[in-house]
């Protein structure tokens, strides 16, 4: 395992489109289908990551937290299945059970949409405003495996608040870290 960092975005970049295979339905979903009229959350992810496992429960909490306030989340699993068969969509499906993600969790087999949307680890977190521009790039909070710190979602909840708020959003951001995206 490689500890990689979120790469920096310019903030304002516009989220691509795109349209990615839910393993869980069969069917494919575009952004554009997805997407909150106040804030979609973005989130490269994958099954095995340790980064990823230790952040699920939180990320689950938060997601069935803000969904119910509009604000969209999206996960994206990027990883080459062929060098690492725990990420295949078989298996997102059972994480999608094991942990009860109630967003969609697509696959992104052409590894396409990542490379459009930087990304560079997993977990590794995006938040767009209605008009889809970024306006965080960063961490879900501070705790990491081992570190016992507990998981919050602290730093993108206050970045959401502010959107159901209408408050300013600060441009001070840590980046996420975790796994590299196991390119092709």
């Amino acid at each position: 395992m490689v500890l990689t960092p979120t790469k920096q975005i310019p903030l304002g970049y516009k989220a691509p489109d795109f349209n990615l295979l839910n393993p869980l339905t069969g069917k494919n979903q575009s952004l554009n289908e997805l997407q909150s009229n106040y804030a979609t959350v973005v989130v490269f992810m994958c099954n095995h990551c340790p980064y990823v496992v230790h952040v699920l429960d939180g990320l689950v909490k938060l997601a069935n937290d803000y969904m119910s306030k509009e604000i969209s989340v999206i996960g994206i699993n990027a990883n080459d299945i062929i060098n690492y068969p725990d990420d295949s969509p078989e298996k997102m499906i059972d994480l999608i059970h094991e942990y009860k993600i109630p967003f969609p969790y697509l696959f992104d087999s052409s590894q396409e949409v990542a490379k459009l949307y930087h990304a560079a680890c997993t977990p590794d977190f995006s938040v767009f405003n209605g008009k889809m521009e970024c306006i965080y790039r960063g961490q879900l909070d501070n705790s990491r495996p081992g570190n016992n710190e507990p998981v919050t979602g602290s730093d993108i909840r206050i970045v959401l608040d502010s959107v159901l708020t209408n408050t300013e959003i600060s441009s001070i951001q840590k980046p996420s870290v975790g796994c590299n995206i196991k390119w092709k």
